[in-house]
Parts: structure tokens; C-alpha cells; sequence
């Protein structure tokens, strides 16, 4: 009888677990679908990501839910998690794929990197409030993301030691582009940021390195994010 108990209870823990991962799924590939491929997004690598990417897991619980639609939730301490389309939209501009050492100023809750953990080598992410550090390395580590570096760190200064790199994806707004973060974009490489004071209209820009290592500025869209945090 005991063995009977079991075998029902592990058929029935396995048969929720099963129908809960398939709803979240569901909605993943309907978000896709729906929010960013409908919407212009079209870069195979970033679609892909953003399907396998599990972001209810990158949530606070009571964000679970809502962590499909489209607009950005809280995540404690004043700041948000990207609306999709958004984090879509900075990982196409980047051109991701193979082989690309990408750095990332604003951790959060973890979902850009592992979005670009999906398609490139290897990701440097920074994140200056240290209880979102800790909950993002706990969330991504357990995801089994092992191709993403962690630093406790201000951001404005990058991440020298792993210099240079192929692309910079800024997710908190600067009211300018921070200087070291041009001097560690690899000659061709492309950084994506929001440039604009808080509260005030703020635009996402796009920074391309030359090969003489000058860089041009591009005028993206309007934006509105979290203001860039300094120590």
C-alpha cells in the first residue's frame, strides 16, 4: 500500500511539474511570437535566446505571473526588469553570435545576460546594488548559465581586466556615455545605452568603434529607464 502511495504521489508531483513548465513555455513562445517577432525584431539568434531563456525564474514570486507581458516589473530596490520587446530589441542592435565576449553594465535580475548568455562565449555583468547581485547569481547560477562573470562593482568604470569587448549592453540610464566604457569596445564593436537625465526624456543610443578606434553615435528610440546608479 505504502508503495502504492508512492508511486501515485511521484506520478502526480511529476505530471504538475510537467503541466507548470509547459504553460511557461507556452507563454514564452507566445511573448516571442507576439511581443518582439511582431513587432520587427528578426535576428534568429536573439528569437531563439529569448524563447529558451526561463524568465519567470528571473522574477521576484509575486512577478511570476506577469512575467510574460510586455513592460517592465519590479524588481526591488527602485529597479525593473526590461520590458521584453526592449531587451529584444539592445540584443539584436548588438548583432550577437558565436564566439563574442560581451559586457553587461546593470545586472538586475539576470535576464539580459542570460539572453546573451544563450548566443555568445562568454558575459561580464556588473551590478552595483549588492542584494540584486547576490539574488542574480544565485538565480543564474542555478539556471546552470556558467558562461557569465559576476562583479559587485560601479559600472561607470567597466571591467578593465577583461578588456576588450566585442559589444557593451548598458541597461540603466547614463546622462552621458561613460568614457571607459568607449576605451574597453573593441575597434568595430557596438555599444547599445540610454542617454538622458532621469525624469527627463531619455533616448537609446547606439555606439559604434571604428577601426581608428573614433566612434559615432546613433539616435535609436525613445526610452525611459531606471537612472544609472554610482557609488
Amino acid at each position: 500500500m505504502k508503495n502504492l502511495v508512492f508511486i501515485l504521489l511521484t506520478f502526480l508531483y511529476f505530471t504538475i511539474s510537467h503541466t507548470e513548465q509547459d504553460k511557461y513555455q507556452k507563454d514564452r513562445h507566445q511573448m516571442v511570437a507576439n511581443q518582439i517577432a511582431a513587432r520587427g525584431i528578426n535576428d534568429k539568434n536573439t528569437l531563439k535566446a529569448m524563447r529558451n531563456v526561463q524568465r519567470h525564474q528571473l522574477v521576484p514570486q509575486e512577478q511570476v505571473e506577469n512575467a510574460y507581458e510586455d513592460r517592465p516589473l519590479p524588481i526591488g530596490h527602485g529597479q525593473t526588469i526590461s520590458q521584453p520587446f526592449i531587451v529584444g530589441y539592445m540584443t539584436e542592435i548588438i548583432n550577437p553570435r558565436s564566439g563574442m565576449k560581451v559586457l553587461e553594465i546593470g545586472t538586475g535580475s539576470g535576464y539580459q545576460a542570460a539572453v546573451l548568455a544563450e548566443i555568445v562565449d562568454e558575459v561580464y555583468t556588473i551590478e552595483i546594488v549588492e542584494p540584486l547581485y547576490k539574488t542574480a547569481k544565485s538565480n543564474l547560477n542555478n539556471l546552470g548559465y556558467n558562461n557569465i562573470k559576476m562583479k559587485h562593482a560601479d559600472g561607470f568604470y567597466g571591467w578593465e581586466e577583461h578588456t576588450p569587448f566585442d559589444a557593451i549592453v548598458v541597461t540603466a540610464a547614463s546622462e552621458f556615455i561613460p568614457p571607459p566604457l568607449i576605451e574597453q569596445l573593441k575597434e568595430g564593436g557596438k555599444m547599445v545605452i540610454p542617454v538622458g537625465a532621469p525624469f527627463t526624456a531619455q533616448h537609446l543610443m547606439l555606439v559604434e568603434k571604428k577601426k581608428d578606434g573614433k566612434w559615432k553615435t546613433k539616435n535609436l528610440l525613445p526610452v525611459r529607464f531606471v537612472p544609472f546608479t554610482r557609488n
